[in-house]
């Protein structure tokens, strides 16, 4: 027997959003993504069925969608360098910077201390080949919120 949820005011079902499974990031050069990501922050390349390229980190996957072809649906003003994601790690920032001043990846801006979903953050931000901004983020433990 399958679940009943709740009608709203409307009497319709609303959908009631779980958790992220992935985010599809337009890219001028899937290769030069995939290099970058896997070296400066460990993702795992792999390519799903339909010989979509993408990034598996914990239990998500960062879609990569070359900025010309691709699959679809596609979003209406998709462009390299336009997204701005934020990762949680639980390996210390300082531990962090010499590795990726080692894979040629500056520090924009950071640590600073920034409220995330679940508490207060601390983080750093670089940028990816195309200019995507990426936040680096451990959680402050004493400032979590429940």
């Amino acid at each position: 027997m399958s679940p009943v949820y709740p009608l709203t005011e409307r009497g319709s079902v609303q959908a009631r959003i779980e958790r992220l499974d992935h985010i599809a990031l337009t890219v001028s050069d899937v290769d030069a993504a995939c290099a970058f990501y896997s070296n400066a922050f460990g993702m795992e390349p792999v390519t799903l069925p339909g010989e979509l390229r993408a990034l598996r980190f914990g239990r998500q996957t960062l879609h990569l969608r070359a900025v010309s072809g691709g699959t679809d649906p596609r979003p209406r003003h998709a462009r390299p360098g336009a997204a701005d994601l934020c990762f949680v790690t639980e390996v210390p920032l300082d531990e962090i910077s010499p590795h990726l001043a080692a894979c040629g990846v500056g520090i924009v801006e950071g640590p600073v201390e920034r409220p995330g979903s679940e508490g207060m953050l601390v983080s750093i931000y670089v940028h990816d080949p195309d200019g995507n901004l990426i936040e680096l983020s451990n959680e402050i433990a004493s400032m979590k919120v429940l």
